[in-house]
């Protein structure tokens, strides 16, 4: 089976179909959920490693489980769920996918990278950033400019299935 230039427009054209660039407030609540998961995985844990100095001291590393736990699983965890899932557990949770700005495909290894550490700029101004989300045309924080990325909701209804 050949497949014409024609069907090719149709499919990325139909691909696209029912889907918006992602607003600041369902990406909030994308956050929400993965810090939420990210507390009961990495961080009672931690509470159990190191007791309550993990909380209320100012230490900035108190060891290598928390170098480990706190630094090392949640980079490689997040880079491995854009890469897998083009979302994180938050994200997926509220049909919500990050890709390359001009594709619409998965975002690239250095992409990925790219946008984990575009975080920082984008929270240092009081969360500047994240803000401009909400005022972007195309919803872009300064993480997904920097990295070239946007995140597109999936607004399809599913269909009502009985056995």
């Amino acid at each position: 089976m050949s497949v014409t230039p024609s069907l090719v427009i149709f499919l990325s054209e139909n691909y696209m179909d029912n889907k918006e660039f992602a607003g600041f407030w369902i990406r909030f609540g994308a956050m929400i959920i993965d810090m939420i998961v990210m507390f009961i995985v990495l961080y009672i844990p931690l509470s159990f490693i190191y007791g309550e100095e993990y909380w209320v001291d100012d230490k900035l590393i108190y060891g290598f489980w928390d170098i480990l736990l706190g630094y090392v699983v949640p980079f490689a965890a997040t880079i491995w769920f854009w890469l897998r899932y083009m979302g994180t557990p938050g994200k997926m949770a509220t049909r919500l996918r990050v890709v390359d700005a001009t594709t619409g495909k998965k975002m690239s290894t250095g992409q990925a990278i790219g946008r984990y550490f575009a975080y920082i700029p984008a929270m240092l101004p009081l969360g500047l950033g994240f803000i401009w989300i909400g005022i972007d045309k195309r919803k872009q924080g300064w993480h997904d400019k920097l990295a070239g990325t946007v995140v597109i909701r999936d607004t399809s209804k599913e269909p009502v299935q009985f056995r």
